[in-house]
Formats: structure tokens, C-alpha cells, sequence
């Protein structure tokens, strides 16, 4: 047996190893750099890596290949666009994650114990989120060009540990937060437990785990197609998972709102890019052609998880659990662009994933800024007459609720408009009914909030509104734009991804 020497394309490779060896350059400043100097060092050190990790996706986007890591990994157009998306996303959600008040002083500490008062008198912060940050990056960034099922099972585990930890850091209401990081944990271990099922019976139906082996038998039909429907079943049950649609969406709400709220914005925002990315390259590319056994499942459940988000989004009083079930409706909306499985659907899905994510990211970052004494104040109740308290703040936030709900002049408008009509011209009518008749519910709540912001009177409850840092401050401007922005003016952004949305098979 002659041993053959793996040939890796280090300069298509170079975004994610710049990733990889910013976050160990994160995990050495944790052990050998002053805690006085470890939060700036830590937060330069991410950012400059994300930024350079940046500008190589972008010099590397004309370089298409497929032999990037022995055909394990695919840099084509869509790829970059989403790795692109992802990175930009990350930068203005690390810009959330620098306000250190919202993490533990030490994540060990039993919460209420005297090592974690001690911890808080001292001014301890949990820098550690930053390397955690990259590692989960680095995993998003790799799942949506894995050519191969273990690539993508690496992929998955990579982006998902980092994120169950980050999710138990809260500052205050420790133990909400660590449940809330169990939760994801023991439910994120039994997708993957689907998600290694859906390989083994894809991998008996092809006598392959790369996505090229598998199209071939399902579009020579060499297989034994119950292998091929349990595969499909279960690897899809992997990846609805993380995009939370239903019915694998219970993590969603209780994670939302106990993780730390920066996390959950960039949670909500990045690895639905990553995880959606690599949805519409399986779909794409290795089932097209077997679009007969699965469309009419996925139909379902795009319904199913639009008019459930919607309608339990109604019933919220929080917040953050208001953001989770409109999430859930957004990822049947992000199922319908799969359905398509046309090249206006990959268009609209890539631009609605980036739409979304952005603004995401900046409802989050408002959702830091009202406060009381103990905190983060979630309660609708107490968000009256928050117009008046402060109403750039409130008028930030109406612009991003305006957006999900896809109301004209914002991103959110183009993308649903994309979307619905890509899944139309495929002839997927159910859907896009469905989907209009959600974005109508979904508007009502949206609204909802708008009117409790502006015109009801506020109470005297001790809410206010803090000061933004810089940087927060630096999230919510660069959000807010870039959703007004895409929203008047689309075209500049449409036409790049339509230039550069061909999957290589």
C-alpha cells in the first residue's frame, strides 16, 4: 500500500487558517498577557484577524478551485459570498461582544458563591469569549464549502462547541444561562446523533462520503433508494437543527434568551449563514436530482415553521424569546429559497441571509442597552414609552423590527420579495402563500412594539436607557445602514451575488 502525500491549496485555505491561528494566538495572550492588558490585546487581536481573514476571501474570489483540500472542501462563488457574509457579520458582532459587562467575571464560580463576589469586587473579565468567538468562526466558515460528509461533521462540531459554552457565560442570571447552555448542549449532541445516522445510511446507499460520489448514484440510481430517503431524512434533521425550524426548534427560545445577549445575536445571525450555506449546496448540488423524494417534506415543514414562528411570536412578553420565535418564522422563509432550486433562489437566499444577519445583529445590540439596576431589562412591559426615554435607540430598533417584518425601503422587503418569488417561478405556490400570510401575522407584532415604543407612556420602573460604548455604538450605526441601505438601494449588492451564485459540482 503506497502512502499518498495529502496536496492542500494553502492560499484558498488561507481565510480559515488565519482564523484558526488568531484564535491560538487568543488562548496564549489568556495565559501569558496582564489582566490589565488582556481585554484590548484580545479584541484587537480578533479583529485584525477577522479583517485580514476578510481581505484574503476577497483576493482569493477570482481564484475558484476545487482542490482546495483533496476535493474535501469547494471555494466557488457561493462559497465566498458566504464566507464573506459570515466574516463581515462576525466583525460587527465581536464589536457587541467587547462590552464585557455582559459575561461573568469567572465562568467556574458557582453562581451566588463567594469566589464569583470575589471575582466581581476584583474586576475580573472572561476573556476567553474572544479565541472561543474565532473557533466558532473558523467552523462556520468551513461548513458551507465542505465538499464531503466527514468535512462536514468536523465543520458542524467545530462551530457548535464554542457556541455551547459562550452560551453559559451570562453575567447575571447565571443560572438561566447555564440551563440554557445544557439545553443546547444535550440537544445540539442528539442532532448530531441524527446527523452521523443520515452519513452512515448515505454512505451504504454510495459506497461514498463525498458529495460528487453520492450525486452520482443518485443520479444513476445505483442505490437502494430506502437508504437514500433515511439518509436524506436524517441529515436534514441535523441541519434544521441549527437553522431552528420546526419541529427542531425547542432550543431556540430558552437559548435566546438565557446566552449572554451579544452571543445570542451573533448565534442568531452567523450560523444561520453557515448552516443555510450548506443546506443549499447539499440540496443544490447532491439531491437535485432527487428533488421528487424531499421537496414535498421541506414544503411542509417551510410552512409548518413559518406560521408557527409567527403566530407563538404573538404570545411573547420577552424580548429575546420574541427574536427567537421570529427567527424560527425567518428560517422557513431561508426554506423556501432551498425549495426553489433555482439559481434565483440561491441569489435571494445568500442576500436574505446577509440581510437578516446584519439586522439581527443591531436589534440584539438595542436589546443590551435597556436597563435597570439588575441588568438587561427583556420585559415588553416595560419597554413603554421607550421613544420617548430615547429615541434614537427606539427608532434604531423599529428600523430593524420593520426589516423582519419586510416592510418597503429595508432589506428585509428585497429579500422576502427575492425569495417568495424565486420559490414562485419553481412552482412552489403553497409556500410562498404561506409565507405571505406569516410575513401579515408577523408584521402585527412587529407593529405591536412600535406602538408600545412611541405611544404608550412610560412607567416609572426604574427602566432606562444606557449610554452605548463605542463600539456598540459602532454595531448599531454600520447595522442600521447597511439595512436602510439595502433596502433603497439594492442593486450593487444583487448584482455581485448574481454574478458569482454558480455552484461547482
Amino acid at each position: 500500500m503506497t502512502f499518498t502525500a495529502p496536496v492542500l491549496n494553502y492560499t484558498l485555505l488561507s481565510p480559515i487558517l488565519i482564523l484558526l491561528g488568531g484564535a491560538l494566538l487568543g488562548v496564549l495572550v489568556e495565559a501569558f498577557v496582564s489582566k490589565a492588558m488582556r481585554a484590548v490585546t484580545q479584541l484587537s487581536l480578533t479583529v485584525g484577524t477577522l479583517v485580514l481573514s476578510l481581505a484574503q476571501v476577497w483576493r482569493i474570489h477570482n481564484e475558484v478551485s476545487m482542490s482546495a483540500a483533496m476535493g474535501s472542501v469547494i471555494i466557488d462563488g457561493p462559497a465566498v459570498l458566504l464566507q464573506a457574509s459570515i466574516l463581515i457579520i462576525s466583525i460587527i458582532s465581536v464589536f457587541l461582544i467587547a462590552d464585557t459587562d455582559h459575561f461573568t467575571a469567572l465562568a467556574a464560580a458557582l453562581p451566588g458563591s463567594e469566589e464569583e463576589r470575589h471575582s466581581l469586587e476584583t474586576g475580573n473579565q472572561v476573556t476567553e469569549v474572544y479565541p472561543l468567538t474565532l473557533f466558532a468562526i473558523s467552523g462556520m466558515m468551513l461548513f458551507p464549502i465542505a465538499s464531503d460528509l466527514i468535512t462536514l461533521f468536523v465543520a458542524l462540531e467545530m462551530l457548535s462547541l464554542p457556541l455551547y459554552l459562550m452560551a453559559g457565560l451570562s453575567r447575571r442570571r447565571r443560572l438561566a444561562s447555564q440551563e440554557a447552555a445544557l439545553k443546547y448542549f444535550l440537544l445540539g449532541a442528539f442532532s448530531s446523533a441524527f446527523f452521523l445516522f443520515g452519513m452512515a445510511y448515505l454512505y451504504g446507499y454510495s459506497a461514498s462520503v463525498t458529495y460528487a460520489g453520492i450525486r452520482e448514484s443518485v443520479v444513476g440510481g445505483s442505490g437502494n433508494d430506502v437508504l437514500l430517503l433515511v439518509g436524506m431524512a436524517f441529515l436534514t434533521i441535523g441541519l434544521l437543527f441549527k437553522v431552528g425550524a420546526v419541529p427542531f426548534h425547542a432550543w431556540s427560545p430558552d437559548v435566546y434568551q438565557g446566552a449572554p445577549t451579544p452571543i445570542t445575536g451573533f448565534m442568531a445571525a452567523a450560523t444561520k449563514v453557515a448552516a443555510f450555506g450548506a443546506m443549499l449546496r447539499i440540496y443544490y448540488t447532491v439531491f437535485a436530482n432527487a428533488q421528487w423524494s424531499w421537496s414535498p417534506l421541506l414544503s411542509f415543514i417551510a410552512i409548518v415553521t413559518m406560521l408557527f414562528g409567527s403566530l407563538v411570536a404573538i404570545a411573547q412578553r420577552d424580548v429575546k424569546r420574541m427574536l427567537a420565535y421570529s427567527s424560527i418564522a425567518h428560517a422557513g422563509f431561508l426554506l423556501a429559497g432551498v425549495i426553489a432550486l433555482n439559481k434565483a433562489g440561491l441569489e435571494a437566499s445568500i442576500f436574505y441571509l446577509f440581510a437578516y444577519g446584519v439586522a439581527t445583529v443591531g436589534a440584539f445590540a438595542v436589546v443590551t442597552l435597556v436597563r435597570d439596576s439588575s441588568g438587561e431589562v427583556t420585559d415588553l412591559n416595560r419597554w413603554k414609552g421607550l421613544g420617548k426615554r430615547s429615541p434614537w435607540v427606539a427608532v434604531s430598533f423599529a428600523g430593524f423590527l420593520l426589516a423582519f417584518a419586510g416592510i418597503p425601503l429595508t432589506s428585509g422587503f428585497i429579500g422576502k420579495f427575492s425569495i417568495f418569488s424565486a420559490a414562485y417561478e419553481s412552482g412552489a405556490k403553497g409556500v410562498v402563500i404561506a409565507g405571505v400570510l406569516s410575513s401579515a401575522i408577523a408584521a402585527f407584532f412587529y407593529i405591536r412594539v412600535i406602538v408600545l415604543m412611541f405611544f404608550t407612556d412610560a412607567t416609572q420602573d426604574g427602566t432606562s436607557v444606557q449610554l452605548p460604548s463605542f463600539l456598540t455604538r459602532a454595531t448599531l450605526v454600520i447595522s442600521i445602514v447597511v439595512t436602510l441601505v439595502l433596502g433603497v438601494y439594492p442593486a450593487p449588492l444583487l448584482n455581485l451575488i448574481s454574478h458569482f451564485s454558480t455552484f461547482i459540482r
